[in-house]
């Protein structure tokens, strides 16, 4: 399949500018749309809450257009509605990301209000407790949902004591320990330019684009700003195969989940990974897991596998939701599906298939404003290189069949897996389920 590579996000089309408070803007220009993306990051995630306050970082971010020294909260959504314009909040392990859309003309408007919000937030007592009840009722969900579940032990399980290990959300008794200071002293320590990423796409002209950026943002400091702590290791690989069950009773489904490390999202072998992923449990019907144990056994509702890769590592692991009664035969198809993608290569038709679907759809994935500025934001965060879209056709035809063979070994051991699974297990020992 042939590309035209200079449409894609490049070099040549991505302006990068870095101001002299430490704000990195990355921009793309798409003169046939009226309107703009806008999205980035600042250093300020789950990595820093203390153990007995997790959920901190996310309570803070998500309570940042609760009201400002400039504008109440109803006053900052009327602002917005009125424009036809939006902006959220929300934070990951290491950052707190933003995003927004608005028509160009409303660049100003829309870089105003992320600056008061960012600068300014007054953490107004009533509205945090409004916010905090709504957090409670999405912890109580998440403690009865069999998928929530099943992520938040698998992740605590493979991540052993490290920063990805804690549920950003945090629990409800962390939360509980929360107060409106502890929100101030939050924003004041870990709330600043240096390391922000601000990226805008869409029908703008570039040097007046960075002339609002600067008048909104350009003179923001923070001496107190602590920096981002640095994980450079997972714990060590997991021990031989591990096993939990979390009984949520009266439950039609039981959530399973098996897998182990992945890659660094900058790792060399991020892609040839993603592409064996692709084959393994994605492309089609859900790859080879989800033809093994959901088309042909009939024993899952779905079935499938994600690569996941962040900063310092990642998780690669297959997930499925499957009738109680099923769960022991399809972990056991699945068990062997693994067995079989480190011991056998994929074949010819298969790489090609995938390969072929990689390529094809990257051009689809910036089609909107929202989709290039999402990969201008990994471009950054993940320090990948302007030319990184430009090069992808040719390393994912790099990718061989022995290559996906050998990288997928140093990774997936059948015999050192962590499976985690929530519901109603039959059958369940007394002794052996988890609450």
């Amino acid at each position: 399949m042939t590309i035209n590579i200079h449409s894609l996000p490049g070099p040549e089309n991505i302006i990068r500018r870095e101001l002299s408070n430490g704000i990195t803007i990355l921009m793309r220009t798409n003169p046939e749309s009226p309107s703009i993306y806008l999205n980035g990051f600042l250093d300020g995630g789950s990595i820093f809450d203390p153990a007995e306050q997790l959920g901190l970082a996310n309570f803070t971010a998500l309570a940042l257009m609760r009201g400002t020294l400039q504008h109440n909260f109803q006053e900052l959504y009327d602002l917005l509605e009125t424009a036809g314009a939006s902006l959220h909040f929300d934070s990951a392990v290491h950052n707190v990301r933003f995003a927004g859309r608005a028509l160009a003309e409303d660049l100003p408007l829309l870089l105003g209000l992320l600056a008061e919000c960012l600068t300014q937030p007054v953490f107004p007592e009533k509205q945090l407790e409004k916010l905090r009840a709504q957090l409670f009722t999405g912890l109580t969900m998440r403690n009865q949902d069999t998928g929530a579940m099943t992520s938040l032990n698998f992740e605590k399980l493979l991540f052993d004591n490290h920063p990805y290990s804690r549920p950003v959300e945090g629990h409800i008794e962390t939360l509980q320990n929360i107060q409106r200071q502890d929100l101030v002293n939050f924003h004041k320590k870990h709330y600043g330019p240096r390391g922000m990423t601000i990226v805008i796409v869409g029908g703008i002209n570039p040097e007046a684009a960075i002339a609002h950026v600067q008048q909104a943002l350009g003179s923001w400091q923070n001496p107190s700003q602590i920096a981002l702590p640095k994980h450079s290791t997972l714990p060590d690989f997991p021990p031989p195969t591990t096993r939990r069950h979390i009984e949520l009773p009266g439950k039609s489904q039981s959530d399973l989940m098996i897998g182990s490390f992945g890659p660094l999202r900058s790792s060399p072998d991020y892609l040839t990974l993603a592409v064996g992923n692709n084959i393994l449990g994605q492309f089609g019907m859900m790859g080879r897991i989800g033809s093994s144990v959901r088309e042909k056994a009939g024993l899952a509702y779905y079935a499938s596998t994600s690569l996941n890769a962040s900063l310092i590592g990642g998780s690669w692991l297959v997930a499925a939701g499957v009738n109680p009664a099923n769960l022991e035969h399809a972990t056991d198809l699945i068990l062997v599906e693994l067995e079989r993608f480190v011991t056998e290569a994929v074949t010819g038709q298969e790489l090609s298939d995938s390969k072929a679907n990689f390529i094809g759809r990257l051009p689809m994935a910036f089609e909107s404003n929202a989709g290039v500025a999402s990969g201008l934001w990994n471009l950054e965060r993940f320090q990948l290189g302007l030319d990184y879209y430009q090069l992808y056709p040719q390393k994912i035809e790099a990718v061989s069949a022995e290559k996906i063979l050998e990288t997928s070994r140093r990774y997936l051991d059948p015999q050192r897996l962590v499976i985690v699974n929530a519901g109603t297990t039959p059958g369940t020992p007394a002794g052996g389920t988890e609450t």
